[in-house]
């Protein structure tokens, strides 16, 4: 068993936003992740999807996109990005999904000996860039969700990786409240999306105060899932 991370697919499977309007890399991209992960993934395996999934408006058009993802071996955790507005009730989204696959909110779940946890996050303010009154608000309210997904995940016990859509860190601020509590809590790997075109390059990977980073928006990656953890906790590559 080996754990792999992709995130910000970014489907559009009803037609709402084909992806190549962001340059021509983007065309046909589920294709080229579909590939990829087929050669590279097997059932026994585990796949964390950090965000922005479907394009879709409600849940009905976000359906041909979770069916999609379905389709592909290995047991799926996703947890909801800025763009996943068909994200509504939690409860109807995991009635939804099959068996292989994991919708995160808020919590945590025990997966072939390691445990997942996962939400949101938003925005930190950095020095000279303080955020809004509203944009605070909703940055207070995550890290009182991560909070909560990380006391969950320390409960049921095992080694834990949590899953967060916007970056924890960047490659210039490295201490934030959300390191904060992932250190807290003992996390050893963390994994994000969010950040793609010339924001890949704020992104870090690599280990910070004892915890793994690891930036896996689609097109910070190639379009293939890269794999996190095999037999223990696998060396990061240091962002340059």
């Amino acid at each position: 068993m080996a754990v792999f991370a992709i995130g910000d697919l970014h489907l559009s499977g009803s037609g709402a936003k084909p992806m190549d309007i962001f340059g021509t890399h983007w065309e046909n991209h589920f294709d080229q992740i579909k590939r990829n992960w087929m050669e590279m993934i097997t059932s026994e395996d585990l796949v964390l999807i950090p965000g922005d999934i479907s394009w879709g408006m409600q849940f009905d058009e976000a359906k041909i996109d979770l069916d999609s993802i379905a389709a592909l071996p290995g047991t799926k955790v996703l947890i909801r990005g800025n763009h996943d507005y068909w994200w509504g009730s939690i409860a109807r989204l995991r009635a939804y999904l099959p068996k292989d696959m994991v919708a995160l909110q808020n919590d945590a779940a025990a997966l072939m000996g390691l445990v997942v946890c996962g939400t949101r996050g938003w925005d930190f303010p950095t020095d000279g860039y303080p955020l809004s009154e509203q944009d605070e608000k909703i940055h207070r309210r995550e890290l009182l969700r991560l909070e909560m997904a990380l006391q969950h995940a320390k409960r049921l016990g095992g080694p834990i990786i949590a899953m967060l859509h916007y970056p924890p860190l960047l490659r210039e601020h490295r201490d934030t409240a959300y390191t904060v509590l992932l250190e807290q809590y003992g996390v050893a790997l963390c994994v994000y999306g969010h950040l793609h075109s010339s924001g890949i390059a704020r992104g870090y990977s690599g280990v910070h105060r004892g915890v793994a980073y690891r930036l896996v928006s689609c097109d910070s990656i190639s379009f293939s899932p890269v794999k996190v953890w095999e037999d223990g906790l696998l060396p990061i590559m240091e962002s340059p």
